[in-house]
C-alpha cells in the first residue's frame, strides 16, 4: 500500500501551496468555506508534505498513507487533496486565475436553475387568487387548476432521467428551461384567452420542467467526490426554496403595479439569459471542461469509487428488476410522501392564511415566503452535516436513515401542532418549522438514488418522481375537495401527518447506501 501511494505522490515532490492559497491564503479559504468545500481541517498540511526532502518520496507517501487512516480515507483521496494544497508552480499559476474552483460555478449555475424552477411554479400559485375571484372558480376547480402542471410533469420524469442518464444533464437541461421559460410566457395570454388553454399551457409547463431534478442530481453526483456531493445538493435546493421566496414576494407586487402579464413576463425572461450562460459555461462531465484545473479534477475523480465510464452508456435496466428491490420502494414511497407534504404547502399556503385566518394577498404572501426562507438555509446545512458524518467514519446508509428520519417525523409533528394554530403567526411557525426540517430528506432519499444505482440514478429518478407526482395531483386536488365539503385544513392535514409517519418506518427498516444496481 505504502508502495502503490508513494508511485502516486512523485508530482508532489516540488510542491508550493498552490489555488488562490498563492496570492491570499487566509482570504481564500474563508470564501471557499462558506461554500462546504473549502480546505477541510483534516486535510493533509503544506508542512506535513514538505516533512520530507523534496527527494525522498517514499517517506513522502508514508506520510500520506498514515494521513488516510488517520482520517478514513484513500491514500489517492489525501493524495488528490494534497495536490490542491500543493501542487506544481506552473500549475499554481494556472489555478490562481481561476481562483473559483469549476464545481463551485456549476453548483452555482445550477442552485440558479433551481431558483427560477420554483418561482415560475409559484407566480401561479400566488396569481390563481385573483384568477379564481375574476372567473369565478369554486375551491375543488381551483385545485385542478393548481394541479394541471404536474398532469405533464408526470409524464417527463421517467423520460427526462432516462434522457440525463444517456446524453447528460446539460443539453436536456438547457432544452427543458428554455421550454418552461415559453411556458411562462405563454400562460397570462391563455389564461385570457379560456381554461382550456390555461390547463393545455401549464400542462406542457410541468412537461419542461419534469428534467429539473434528475438533471440536477446527475450533473452534481459527476462534479463532487462523494464527501461534498450532500452540501452540493443542498446548495442547489436550498436555490429551489429560494425561489419560493422570490416568487411570493415578487409576485403580489407586479400584480398590483403591472398586472397578471407581469411577473410571467420578468420570470421568462430571466430563464432564457440562464440557458446562453448554462449552455457556453458547463458540460456534463469534468474532465470534458476546458476550464478545471488538473488538481480539481484529480480532487473529484479521488473523491468518487471507481465507475465504469460514463462516455458509453448501458441501456436501463428493467423497470421489473428495479421494483424487485425493497430499497427502490423505499425511495419511491420517500418520494410519494415527500411530493404529497411538499405540494399540499406549496399550492395551498396563499389560499390557507387567506380562508383560515382572512389576511389579504400580500400579507399571504409574506407569511408563506418566510417558511421557505428558512427550508433553503436548513437544507443546506443538512447536507453539509451529511457530509460530515460520512467523513467522520460513519456510514452512508445509517446517514441517509438519520437525514430521512428527521426530514418527515418532524414535518409530522409540525402539521399535527398547526391544526391547533390560533393566529396566522402562530400558524407560520409551525409551518416554518415542518419546512425546514422536511428539507433534511435532500440528504436523505434524494441522494440515495445515486447511492444505490450511480449508472441509472436518472432513470430511477423519473420512475420514483413519477409516482412522487401522481401524489402530488391527489394532494393537491384532495386538498380543494376537503376544503370545499368540510370547510377546513384540519384533517387534509392529519392525513398527510400520518403518510410522514408511516413512510418513516418503511424507510428505516428497507433503505440501504449501499449499490444494489
Amino acid at each position: 500500500m505504502a508502495a502503490t501511494a508513494t508511485g502516486s505522490l512523485k508530482p508532489l515532490q516540488h510542491s508550493s501551496c498552490s489555488l488562490s492559497f498563492h496570492r491570499n491564503p487566509i482570504a481564500t479559504k474563508k470564501a471557499l468555506l462558506r461554500f462546504g468545500f473549502g480546505v477541510r481541517k483534516y486535510q493533509i498540511r503544506c508542512e506535513n508534505l514538505h516533512s520530507s526532502s523534496g527527494s525522498d518520496g517514499k517517506r513522502r507517501g508514508e506520510a500520506v498513507v498514515a494521513a488516510a487512516k488517520k482520517r478514513n480515507q484513500s491514500p489517492e483521496r489525501c493524495a488528490a487533496e494534497g495536490r490542491l494544497i500543493g501542487g506544481g508552480a506552473s500549475e499554481a499559476i494556472t489555478e490562481v486565475r481561476t481562483m473559483i474552483p469549476e464545481r463551485i460555478k456549476v453548483v452555482i449555475l445550477t442552485a440558479c436553475m433551481m431558483c427560477l424552477c420554483n418561482a415560475d411554479r409559484v407566480v401561479m400559485s400566488v396569481a390563481v387568487v385573483p384568477l379564481a375571484d375574476k372567473l369565478g372558480w369554486s375551491s375543488s376547480f381551483l385545485g385542478v387548476v393548481q394541479s394541471s402542471f404536474l398532469w405533464g410533469y408526470i409524464f417527463s420524469s421517467v423520460i427526462g432521467g432516462a434522457l440525463v442518464d444517456r446524453y447528460g444533464g446539460k443539453r436536456v437541461l438547457a432544452w427543458g428551461v428554455a421550454l418552461w421559460s415559453l411556458a411562462t410566457l405563454l400562460t397570462p395570454w391563455a389564461a385570457a384567452h379560456s381554461t382550456v388553454a390555461l390547463l393545455c399551457v401549464r400542462a406542457f409547463f410541468g412537461l419542461a420542467e419534469g428534467v429539473a431534478l434528475p438533471s440536477m442530481t446527475t450533473l452534481l453526483s459527476r462534479w463532487f467526490p462523494t464527501d461534498e456531493r450532500a452540501s452540493a445538493v443542498g446548495i442547489s435546493m436550498a436555490g429551489f426554496h429560494m425561489g419560493n421566496v422570490v416568487g411570493l414576494l415578487l409576485t403580489p407586487l407586479m400584480l398590483s403595479s403591472i398586472g397578471i402579464s407581469g411577473p410571467f413576463i420578468l420570470f421568462a425572461s430571466v430563464g432564457l439569459l440562464w440557458v446562453s450562460t448554462w449552455s457556453s459555461g458547463v458540460t456534463n462531465n469534468p474532465q470534458d471542461s476546458p476550464f478545471i484545473t488538473r488538481s480539481e479534477l484529480r480532487l473529484i475523480q479521488a473523491g468518487k469509487p471507481v465507475q465504469p465510464s460514463t462516455n458509453s452508456p448501458k441501456p436501463n435496466p428493467s423497470l421489473r428488476l428495479l421494483l424487485s428491490k425493497l430499497p427502490t420502494w423505499a425511495i419511491i414511497f420517500a418520494n410519494v410522501t415527500n411530493n404529497w407534504g411538499y405540494f399540499v404547502l406549496l399550492s395551498w399556503m396563499p389560499v390557507y392564511f387567506q380562508t383560515v385566518f382572512n389576511v389579504n394577498l400580500k400579507q399571504a404572501a409574506w407569511f408563506s415566503a418566510l417558511p421557505w426562507a428558512t427550508m433553503a438555509i436548513s437544507g443546506y446545512y443538512a447536507g453539509a452535516a451529511s457530509d460530515f458524518l460520512i467523513r467522520t467514519g460513519h456510514s452512508v446508509t445509517s446517514v441517509r436513515k438519520i437525514m430521512q428520519s428527521i426530514g418527515f417525523m418532524g414535518p409530522g409533528l409540525s402539521l399535527l401542532c398547526l391544526n391547533f394554530a390560533k393566529s396566522p403567526s402562530c400558524a407560520a411557525v409551525f409551518m416554518t418549522i415542518a419546512l425546514s426540517l422536511s428539507s433534511f430528506s435532500q440528504a436523505g432519499f434524494l441522494l440515495n438514488m445515486q447511492d444505490i444505482a450511480p449508472q441509472y440514478a436518472g432513470f430511477l429518478h423519473g420512475i420514483s418522481n413519477c409516482a412522487g407526482t401522481l401524489a402530488a395531483i391527489v394532494s393537491t386536488i384532495g386538498t380543494g375537495y376537503f376544503v370545499q365539503w368540510l370547510g377546513s385544513f384540519q384533517a387534509f392535514l392529519t392525513v398527510t401527518a400520518f403518510l410522514y409517519f408511516a413512510t418513516t418506518v418503511f424507510w428505516i427498516l428497507f433503505s440501504t447506501g449501499e449499490r444494489v444496481f
